[in-house]
């Protein structure tokens, strides 16, 4: 396998014919340009957090108390990112998180995003709230790695059903998302006065499933829409749940689960009790509880609840290279990013996304070899220092 980082050469040798990256290398500029791209409401919707947006902001602040202390003549010739998570091998350690409603962002939606992921060897984490189906989804990937997110529905049928499609599409590892069994006071997109939920987006695998189309009277029509917009309504999420729930996940899932948005050691502990094999530190990159602790800061007592008894992953807040080495550092085996990918979707579809994922790849393999290391495993608390 060649070195990700040579996608830093290809640039400067495009450079020689006069030919410059369509789209920005450093990822932090993507939001502002996407901005003029998109329509006020669809950027609202992935832009915008909960209420003051405090979380998202402590998010990003949080990788800048955190500095790397390069490490000299370790020998990095030879670089090695690739790790297996959950049984899925994966060239870097980097997944796509699950963002659903893609189509408000670019037409082909997830369907690019699962061709960029697959072109890149990266796994995608398919949203239960897709603008396509997870078939239509896993069609799009081909042998692209696949996971599937779950939010999980009152209707336990209707669960099962999700999972036992997920299962038969190929997607080999299941995410649960904790924290949005409702959703959170999201100002920009309530000034807007834009779910794009209530508008038929976002609600493909709802609308594609035989146990919902049966609850509805048949398949979801101009005739029934209403009611089927009503029925997801009562169904999206599930204040009841408790730790006592998650043996039906492993009554119908045979393969491996990660529970995502954990952000206390207490939890994380009894997520493994419950016979979970990962989770996923994250706070929804700040969307749902406003003034929440930043992900970054509850990695290191998440990572040392759960020790080897379980994968940690980690969510919310990364950019670039330096970030998801501050990340694998603190605890974390791999990492979801999440707007950054949004954002090159909405300014060149699949071609942006992939060019996202490509620079993230190179960026953290320089940066890692600048640092003195070779593999991701090799990143510990001794690479870094706490900034006051």
């Amino acid at each position: 396998m060649g070195s990700l980082a040579d996608f830093q050469n290809e640039i400067y040798l495009q450079g020689l014919g006069d030919v410059l990256p369509a789209l920005p290398t450093d990822l932090t500029r993507l939001e502002a340009l996407a901005e003029r791209r998109m329509s006020a409401q669809a950027f609202g919707y992935v832009a915008g957090s909960a209420g003051s947006e405090a979380t998202a902001r402590a998010n990003r602040a949080a990788f800048d108390r955190w500095r790397i202390v390069p490490r000299m003549l370790r020998d990095v010739a030879e670089r090695d990112l690739s790790v297996e998570v959950l049984g899925t091998t994966m060239p870097a350690p980097i997944l796509l998180a699950p963002i659903g409603v893609q189509s408000i962002v670019h037409p082909e939606g997830e369907l690019a995003t699962a061709r960029a992921a697959a072109a890149t060897g990266l796994t995608k984490v398919l949203s239960t709230a897709a603008s396509y189906s997870l078939e239509d989804v896993a069609a799009a990937a081909g042998d692209g790695g696949r996971w599937y997110q779950l939010y999980w529905p009152k209707d336990r049928e209707l669960a099962v059903s999700f999972l036992e499609r997920a299962k038969a599409a190929g997607y080999t590892a299941l995410v649960v998302t904790l924290d949005t069994f409702t959703l959170a006071w999201r100002p920009r997109d309530l000034d807007q006065a834009y779910l794009p939920f209530l508008r038929g987006i976002g609600v493909a695998n709802y609308f594609s499933d035989p146990v919902f189309q049966k609850a509805v009277g048949g398949p979801v029509t101009d005739a029934n829409r209403d009611m089927a917009l009503l029925h997801w309504v009562a169904n999206f999420g599930n204040p009841s749940l408790t730790w006592d729930d998650l043996a039906f996940l492993r009554e119908h899932w045979d393969g491996p689960i990660a529970l995502k948005g954990i952000q206390h050691p207490d939890d994380a502990r009894r997520a493994v009790d419950a016979g979970m094999d990962g989770v996923i530190v994250s706070n929804h990159g700040g969307r749902q509880v406003d003034g929440a602790v930043a992900s970054l800061d509850a990695l290191p007592a998440v990572a040392d609840a759960v020790g080897d008894r379980a994968t940690v992953l980690f969510d919310s807040g990364v950019r670039t290279g330096s970030d998801v080495l501050k990340a694998l550092a603190l605890g974390a085996k791999a990492v979801l990013v999440a707007r950054p990918y949004a954002y090159g979707l909405a300014l060149g579809g699949e071609a942006g996304v992939r060019h996202v994922l490509r620079c993230l790849q190179a960026d953290l393999e320089l940066t890692m070899a600048l640092a003195g290391l070779t593999r991701p495993d090799e990143a510990n608390l001794d690479l870094l220092v706490r900034d006051h």
